[in-house]
C-alpha cells in the first residue's frame, strides 16, 4: 500500500507541471525518466548503481596498470589511460542522478544544473570520439609506418595529442549549449528522459526554432561523420597491411589489438548516429531511453572489458597489479 501510494504521488507530481501557466518562465525541469512501479524503480536502481560501480571499478584498474607497469607506458596505454579517465567522468556525469531521481519522489533539476548536464555530457562524448580518432592514428602509423613510429608518436607528442582532445572536446559543444539556453522556455517543463538531451530540450521551446535544430543536426553529422570515417579509413589501412603480415601470430597479434579498438568504436558510434544526427526525427521516447542507455552506461562499462579480455600485455599488468595489491594486504602492519 504505502509503496503504491509513494509511486502514484510521484507520477501526479510529475504531472503537475505539464499544468503550469505557459507565460511562467522555467526554472528548473522535472526528468521524467522511468516512470513505473516502485518495485522496478528499485531493480532499476540495483541494477545501474551495480553497472557503475563495476564501470568505476574496470576503468580504475585500467588507469592503474598503466600507472604501475613501466612497459605500459607507451603512447598506445597512455591514450587508453586518458580514454578510461574519460570515461570515468562521462558516466558520472548522468548516472548518479539518474540513481538519484529512481529513489525521489519529484526528479527536478535546475535549469542551469539541466544545462550544465548537457554541456559536460555532450562535451566529454565528443571528447570521446577525439580519443577514438587518436588512438586510430597511433595503430595506423604503428602497424603502416612501423620504421617511423617512435619518431612520429613519441610519448611527449602522445600527451599533446591528449591535451588536443581534451581541450577541442570542451570546445566544439560551446556553440550547440549557447543556442539551446537561448530558447524561450515558458512551461511545459517535464522533459520525458532521465538525463538533459538536445532533442526534448528543444522540444519544449515555447517557440519554433527550425534554425537552432537545423544548426545542432548539421554541427552533430559534421563531427560524428568526419570522426567515424577518419578511423575507419585509419584502420581499412591497417587491415591492409595486417593482411600483408607473414606470420601468422604478428597477424594475431595485429588484429587482436585493433579488434578491440573496433569493437569499443562500433558499440559507440552505432548507437550515438541513431540518437543525434538528427535529434528531433520524432524517435520513439522509449528508443531514445534505450539508445542513451547503451552509449552512455553500457558502452564505458562494456569498455574495459574489451581492452582487458583482449589484449595480452594490459591482462598480464592486471595480474601483476593484483598481486601486489594482494602482497600488500598480507604484509603485518608495522608499529
Amino acid at each position: 500500500m504505502v509503496m503504491s501510494y509513494y509511486c502514484s504521488l510521484k507520477r501526479k507530481k510529475m504531472k503537475n507541471p505539464v499544468e503550469n501557466n505557459h507565460s511562467d518562465s522555467v526554472s528548473e525541469f522535472i526528468l521524467l525518466g522511468f516512470p513505473c512501479s516502485w518495485e522496478i524503480q528499485i531493480l532499476l536502481f540495483s541494477f545501474f548503481f551495480a553497472i557503475y560501480g563495476l564501470t568505476l571499478t574496470g576503468n580504475l584498474c585500467i588507469i592503474s596498470a598503466v600507472l604501475w607497469d613501466d612497459h605500459l607506458h607507451s603512447p598506445m596505454y597512455i591514450l587508453l589511460a586518458n580514454f578510461s579517465f574519460l570515461e570515468i567522468w562521462y558516466v558520472t556525469s548522468t548516472v548518479p542522478n539518474m540513481l538519484a531521481n529512481l529513489l525521489s519522489e519529484t526528479s527536478t533539476i535546475s535549469f542551469y544544473g539541466c544545462f550544465l548536464q548537457f554541456y559536460f555530457f555532450f562535451s566529454m562524448g565528443t571528447t570521446e570520439t577525439f580519443f577514438l580518432s587518436a588512438m586510430a592514428f597511433d595503430r595506423y602509423l604503428a602497424v603502416c609506418r612501423p620504421l617511423h613510429y617512435p619518431t612520429v608518436m613519441t610519448v611527449q607528442r602522445c600527451i599533446r595529442i591528449g591535451a588536443g582532445c581534451w581541450v577541442s572536446g570542451f570546445s566544439c559543444f560551446l556553440l550547440p549549449v549557447y543556442l539551446i539556453s537561448q530558447l524561450p522556455f515558458c512551461g511545459p517543463n517535464t522533459i520525458d528522459h532521465f538525463l538533459c538531451d538536445p532533442g526534448p530540450l528543444m522540444k519544449l521551446s515555447c517557440a519554433p526554432a527550425p534554425a537552432t535544430e537545423t544548426i545542432c543536426a548539421v554541427y552533430n553529422s559534421v563531427l560524428i561523420f568526419s570522426t567515424f570515417l577518419f578511423i575507419t579509413s585509419s584502420y581499412t589501412l591497417v587491415i591492409r597491411a595486417v593482411l600483408r603480415v607473414p606470420s601468422a601470430e604478428g597477424r594475431h597479434k595485429a588484429f587482436s589489438t585493433c579488434g578491440s579498438h573496433l569493437a569499443v568504436v562500433s558499440l559507440f558510434y552505432g548507437s550515438i548516429m541513431v540518437m543525434y544526427v538528427s535529434p528531433t526525427a520524432g524517435n520513439p521516447t522509449g528508443i531514445q531511453k534505450i539508445v542513451t542507455l547503451f552509449y552512455s552506461v553500457m558502452t564505458p562499462f562494456f569498455n574495459p572489458l574489451i581492452y582487458s579480455l583482449r589484449n595480452k600485455e594490459m591482462k598480464k599488468a592486471l595480474r601483476k597489479l593484483f598481486r601486489s595489491m594482494r602482497f600488500c594486504q598480507r604484509q603485518p602492519l608495522k608499529n
